[in-house]
């Protein structure tokens, strides 16, 4: 039995926390909300975020992040990408030396263009830290819905241990070194499903959706491997694998404020009406910024900053990326006729 720390009481937190428990981990849970963690102690339920997920009488909530943090095997930080670098910062004096924290929220830093796992690592050098990512809802896991995910670590003792806390029967878990890779297929994702649920949202199809995700792992591969990620990774579980599944479903809160924005609302208004953290629109311009200081063209991703930052109407952006010079998708061989070298983007 480990004993872990959830720092986090959201969704993702909360499916994970019932996850563990049922693998037969002490699970303590910490939220700064007040309310959250009283609401919690008393319904043992997060009516709000996971409604119809029982939470065990033993899991411990508080409001204290020592009594979350210390004494811990694995610590697992679930927070929102935005208030990552502050809850590290704050869990940092409690945190021992060589202390494993797994971070699963997804996002880059838009001022600094650090990945969430070199956030933590800066605020607790003395961490170390890995990622858990891959296709998987909250609302799917926390009611043993069968799941497949990937954990990324510097070493492979600290990944076959992670391996070994969070495998069951209805959640698969793989191991890969590529910690890069991951983080930026899972922050990446969220910004190509908001491309997503904007062409839903104006009534496009199946054809569009198939389109969007395909050329949209192009770009996040091309991105990424710019970067050092691995190309294995961006065809793995945290590349198109979480790509499918947030453009695809009704659990992504990406593709929910994406289908907002394309039926005219604004980003303030859509993201309101989700009531929960809307990842890719954190990591929009932070994806910009990458392009720009890799030299790597994204042309989905600039079109989402286009619409939610600079007021360009939705459907305007799906024709400029339809008429687009004419590009090749495969990479012409020598003996080809006509064969030339264009840049394939």
């Amino acid at each position: 039995m480990a004993k872990v720390g959830m720092i986090g009481a959201g969704s993702w937190g909360i499916a994970l926390s019932v996850l563990l428990h049922n693998n037969g981990h002490d699970i303590t849970v910490w939220s700064a909300l007040t309310d959250e963690i009283h609401m919690l102690n008393r319904e043992h339920e997060h009516k709000d975020k996971l409604p119809g997920v029982t939470l065990a009488e033993d899991i411990v909530f508080t409001t204290a992040l020592e009594e979350a943090v210390k004494e811990k095997d694995i610590l697992v930080l679930a927070v929102p990408s935005s208030f990552t670098r502050a809850t590290a910062h704050s869990m940092r004096d409690f945190v021992k030396e060589g202390q494993i924290i797994v971070n699963v929220a997804k996002g880059i830093e838009e001022s600094t263009l650090m990945t969430l796992s070199q956030v933590i690592e800066d605020e607790i050098p003395r961490a170390d830290v890995a990622v858990l990512s891959g296709p998987s809802h909250a609302e799917e896991v926390g009611k043993s819905i069968p799941t497949t995910i990937v954990v990324g670590a510097k070493t492979k003792q600290t990944a076959e241990l992670i391996q070994s806390v969070f495998m069951s029967d209805v959640f698969r878990v793989y191991t890969s070194p590529d910690v890069l890779g991951i983080e930026l297929g899972a922050a990446l994702k969220n910004v190509v499903a908001l491309a997503a649920g904007i062409a839903d949202g104006l009534g496009y199809g199946d054809n569009t959706k198939a389109a969007l995700i395909t050329r949209g792992i192009t770009e996040i591969g091309r991105l990424g491997m710019e970067m050092g990620g691995k190309f294995e990774t961006f065809c793995g579980l945290s590349g198109i694998g979480d790509l499918i599944v947030t453009c695809a479903s009704m659990h992504s809160r990406n593709r929910r404020a994406g289908i907002l924005i394309g039926q005219g609302k604004t980003m303030e208004e859509a993201m309101a009406e989700v009531k929960m953290v809307v990842e890719g629109v954190y990591s929009a311009k932070a994806a910009m910024r990458l392009a720009q200081k890799y030299d790597v063209e994204l042309p989905i991703i600039e079109q989402v900053n286009e619409v939610l930052f600079n007021g360009k109407p939705a459907a305007a952006a799906v024709k400029d990326l339809m008429i687009r010079d004419k590009k090749i998708e495969i990479a012409h061989d020598e003996d080809w006729a006509g064969s030339n070298k264009e840049k394939n983007v």
